[in-house]
């Protein structure tokens, strides 16, 4: 992730030197009347810029991964505000405080990576993450994010994904099958599990056994999450329609 660490006075100029130290390829930029400050903090790998710190937000956005602000809260949602797009594509935002008390994912905190790049600046600092998405604040399975850092893909259609979402967070049963990939996704999964899996996640080991089950009883599963490299049986799937999600794992693993 290419990070851009903003700083605009000198007490969070030096914490955004920590924070450079923190993440490998970041970069601390400031104010240029500070420039002196900013190189001492991050030695070789600083920046600064004259005008208006709103001025640099939409550079920021075209050209990095994730931009932690070491900025206050409201500030940073109105420099933000005016280049919004979609969550599959805005860059990852956290708001630490000039204290480094607090890490806040204020953008793209999902799918992004706020939420994990806020769990990492926490750790370096010794900071609390303030996560406010459901899965993570929970410590339930993210089902969008299941097994992407192992390079699975998904196929699901956006509705289905949703539900499937909606129905891990509300607690609704949901299967899931594992025909292939690595199995020890859950402890990394998202920004990291320390607990057992969720209370509603029935493990399975064929998807046969999930439409043996909806056949005896309909609402037997909500959603079903599906790991295999198979093609989808046939007469599977009239019975799955609109509750599965399916993950690819690359031929290379298990």
């Amino acid at each position: 992730m290419r990070v851009a660490v903003l700083a605009i006075t000198r007490h969070g100029i030096v914490l955004g030197g920590r924070i450079v130290a923190a993440l490998p390829d970041a970069c601390l930029l400031a104010p240029e009347k500070f420039a002196a400050e900013a190189a001492a903090a991050a030695p070789g790998a600083s920046r600064t810029y004259a005008g208006r710190t709103a001025a640099q937000v939409p550079a920021l956005f075209a050209a990095f991964d994730g931009i932690v602000c070491v900025v206050s809260l409201g500030a940073v949602v109105r420099l933000i505000a005016p280049l919004l797009g979609d969550k599959t594509r805005d860059p990852a935002v956290v708001v630490v405080d000039e204290a480094g008390r607090f890490a806040i994912p204020v953008l793209s905190g999902h799918l992004g990576g706020a939420n994990a790049l806020a769990g990492r600046l926490a750790a370096a600092l010794g900071a609390t993450p303030v996560l406010t998405t459901a899965s993570d604040a929970r410590q339930t399975l993210a089902v969008d994010l299941l097994g992407r850092e192992f390079g699975w893909t998904l196929e699901a259609e956006h509705d289905t994904l949703l539900r499937a979402c909606a129905a891990m967070v509300n607690e609704a049963p949901v299967a899931c099958v594992q025909e292939a990939g690595r199995t020890d996704w859950w402890h990394g999964h998202a920004n990291g599990r320390a607990g057992a899996l969720p209370a509603n996640l029935r493990m399975l080991p064929r998807l046969e056994a999930v439409d043996a089950a909806l056949a005896a009883a309909p609402d037997a599963f909500a959603a079903v999450l599906w790991i295999s490299r198979r093609p989808l049986p046939p007469a599977l799937a009239a019975r799955l329609a609109g509750r599965l999600v399916t993950f690819r794992p690359p031929a290379e693993q298990p």
